[in-house]
């Protein structure tokens, strides 16, 4: 999840991330409407992965970045599908980091990775609180490196995040994971 100046973070964190990564990565930036899909497609030409704008019960697939669409919260269920709600915004939030934090912790608690960005305000934080406490990985960008320190921050507060580190390190910390779990 991410907010101010998550696009390039985002775009470093995939690159970074791009070679090793054969897990599904579901991405909530807060952006304006109308942007969304140059963003997915910007993204695309900068990693090796797959970007794309994933539609309502899609099968998630290995290796392929989801980014949450205009005026949809995104989310997962336990069977690996991709859920798009219409409900109200979450915190004046359409698509909100919260929704999808509480539904990957719901569906799937300790095989899950969850990972707060620089952003303004709280969206995300207490549901990645939640991840933590279900047995996620949870990680939250540092006061740093963040553009703006808001939602990571609060996560940070809440004892939402079990590491708090710089994107780049964020990166580095996932591969490592990934490469010595099953579950992922």
């Amino acid at each position: 999840g991410a907010s101010t100046g998550g696009p390039l973070v985002l775009q470093k964190f995939l690159k970074e991330l791009s070679a090793d990564v054969t897990t599904p990565i579901l991405i909530v930036q807060h952006i304006s409407s109308g942007f969304t899909d140059g963003f997915a497609e910007w993204l695309s030409f900068t990693c090796s992965l797959k970007v794309k704008l994933p539609s309502d019960g899609e099968k998630i697939e290995s290796g392929t970045v989801y980014v949450a669409p205009d005026n949809f919260h995104m989310g997962v269920d336990g069977t690996g599908h991709i859920l798009l709600s219409d409900l109200p915004p979450i915190r004046n939030l359409k698509p909100a980091v919260s929704f999808l934090f509480r539904s990957v912790a719901e569906s799937y608690g300790p095989d899950s990775i969850g990972v707060l960005l620089t952003g303004m305000g709280r969206d995300g934080a207490a549901e990645l609180k939640m991840m933590r406490d279900k047995g996620a990985v949870t990680f939250a960008q540092d006061e740093e490196s963040c553009i703006v320190f808001g939602m990571p921050g609060e996560a940070v507060k809440l004892g939402g995040a079990v590491y708090v580190l710089p994107p780049e390190e964020i990166a580095l910390k996932i591969k490592e994971i990934l490469k010595g779990s099953d579950n992922f």
